[in-house]
């Protein structure tokens, strides 16, 4: 089966990003598009890795962290060691992101209360009319 290339811009299309986009991620060398003269064209594994280099940065992994986990797909371990790292690397980011969202859910209840407490006062120090 004939791998399907892709221009950049059915890439920037498919995925929603920009040129721009694309060509940072090659210079970071985390995308290696084949090269006609000034035309870049696309493999299904340039696809799947934008595809986990996105993923990624959803998830707040560095540039370098998802540089570091695409190059152990290539160790020749079935990719056992991409996934066992992969997977540690989640999990403390998971974590992360569960403190982060305590830490904002406690600022939003903060700030709630003041609110209220800034509203009581407001009323309190409207003028009262005159009967």
């Amino acid at each position: 089966m004939q791998d399907v290339l892709m221009t950049i811009r059915q890439m920037c299309d498919e995925f929603e990003v920009t040129p721009r986009t694309l060509r940072f991620y090659e210079a970071k060398e985390l995308l290696f598009p084949k090269r006609e003269g000034q035309k870049r064209l696309f493999t299904r594994r340039d696809r799947a890795r934008l595809k986990l280099i996105l993923r990624g940065k959803r998830f707040g992994f560095s540039l370098e962290e998802i540089r570091q986990l695409l190059d152990l797909y290539d160790l020749g371990d079935g990719q056992a060691t991409q996934l066992a790292r992969s997977h540690e690397i989640g999990r403390q980011r998971l974590a992360a992101m569960i403190s982060q969202r305590d830490e904002l859910n406690t600022a939003i209840e903060d700030l709630e209360e003041q609110l209220r407490w800034g509203e009581k006062m407001l009323s309190q120090m409207q003028p009262r009319k005159a009967g």
